[in-house]
């Protein structure tokens, strides 16, 4: 199997450090942006992504606005995105084109899951915000 390549955007380090871990914990090649700027850069490049992780709120480029572009560039119209964040965007985000929603901080739980799925080519969009993902849970 090839290796899966993730391009995680966020600025706040101690996400980061934690999301970067646990993604590499299953085999997948983490690359990460600590701003919206630096990731745009990283999206117009060739260099290809199977999934893309990316908080709203971010230095640079917002990131709403970094979804949007990455959807109007040809080569990610269909790379998988998964917005992880504390902000209140659900709607925003699939609007803007993603694939998938998460709410920080309860969503960690939920990442590894969604990410196996979208990388598993499953159709329509994923949600879990901190009521959905809190009940029946201990």
């Amino acid at each position: 199997m090839a290796q899966v390549n993730i391009l995680f955007v966020e600025d706040y380090n101690l996400v980061l450090s934690t999301v970067k871990q646990l993604l590499e914990l299953e085999g997948w090649a983490v690359e990460i942006c600590r701003d919206g700027t630096s990731a745009l850069k990283r999206l117009e490049s060739p260099q290809p992504f199977d999934l893309i992780v990316l908080d709203s709120e971010m230095i640079g480029l917002h990131g709403l606005d970094l979804l949007r572009r990455a959807r109007s560039m040809t080569h990610r119209r269909r790379t998988p995105v998964i917005m992880f964040t504390a902000t209140e965007c659900e709607s925003e985000a699939f609007a803007a084109g993603a694939d998938a929603f998460l709410k920080k901080p309860s969503g960690i739980r939920d990442l590894i899951p969604t990410v196996e799925r979208l990388l598993g080519n499953a159709d329509g969009h994923f949600s879990f915000n901190d009521q959905q993902s809190s009940q029946g849970r201990n």
